[in-house]
C-alpha cells in the first residue's frame, strides 16, 4: 500500500523540496497535498511546480483555530493523506488535528530534544553557549515538541558561530533526517516500546 503524505508549511519550504527530491515517488511515497498558513510561502510554490495539490488556510478566513485545522484535515483527508509531515510549520495544532492524525504527524526541530523546544531554538541554542547541536524528527503529540523521537543527529558548533551559521549547519541535516523518518514510517519500521511508549522503536 503506498504512502500518502501531506505536507505543513510556513516558509520557505526546503524540507518540502528535500522530500520532493528524494523520497516522492520512491518506495510507494507519493506527496499528495502541501498546505501553509501563509499565502506567500514559497513551499506553495515549490509543491505547485512539483504538480502537487496546495491550499491556503489562513487563520483570518476562519473562526478561530480549531476551525481552521478542521478544514486542515478534512482537506487532507480529502487526499487520501495517512502522514502528515510538519516542515516548518509555524503554527501550533490543535488537539482535535493531533487527535485525527494520532501517531501520524511528523515533525523536524532544529536542536535536541528536549533542550530548546518551542521557537527560537537556534538563538537560543547559541545564547546558552552551547558546543554541541543537532536535529530531532517526532511525533507530534499535544506538547510543544514533547512527541517521541524517531531521529536525532549531532553536529559541533564552531566557536564564535552565530545563529545564521548555526542554521546553514543544521539545514541540510534537517534535509537528510526528515526523509529518512519518511522512509522509515512507510516501511511499517517505527514502532512504540510496551514499556515506554515515549521511546520509538525502529525495526
Amino acid at each position: 500500500m503506498s504512502l500518502r503524505v501531506g505536507v505543513l508549511a510556513s516558509g520557505a519550504g526546503t524540507n518540502l523540496q528535500a522530500l520532493l527530491d528524494t523520497v516522492h515517488g520512491e518506495e510507494g511515497i507519493e506527496i499528495v497535498a502541501v498546505a501553509s498558513n501563509n499565502p506567500d510561502a514559497r513551499a506553495l510554490t515549490r509543491g505547485r511546480d512539483a504538480g502537487v495539490a496546495t491550499e491556503v488556510f489562513a487563520l483570518e478566513a476562519f473562526a478561530d483555530r480549531e476551525a481552521r485545522d478542521a478544514a486542515i484535515a478534512e482537506w487532507l483527508r480529502s487526499r487520501g493523506v495517512r502522514l502528515v509531515v510538519l516542515a516548518g510549520y509555524m503554527q501550533l495544532l490543535t488537539p482535535g488535528f493531533i487527535a485525527a492524525f494520532a501517531q501520524r504527524i511528523v515533525n523536524v526541530h532544529p536542536a535536541l530534544l528536549p533542550a530548546f523546544p518551542g521557537i527560537r531554538s537556534v538563538e537560543r541554542t547559541i545564547e546558552h553557549g552551547v558546543r554541541v547541536a543537532g536535529v530531532t524528527v517526532h511525533f507530534v503529540d499535544d506538547g510543544v515538541d514533547t512527541g517521541p523521537i524517531i531521529l536525532q543527529r549531532a553536529i559541533d558548533l564552531p566557536q564564535g558561530i552565530d545563529a545564521d551559521g548555526a542554521r546553514a549547519l543544521l539545514q541540510p541535516v534537517e534535509h537528510e533526517l526528515l526523509p529518512e523518518a519518511v522512509r522509515l514510517y512507510a516501511r511499517g519500521a517505527l514502532g512504540f516500546d510496551p514499556a515506554n511508549p515515549r521511546r520509538v522503536v525502529i525495526s
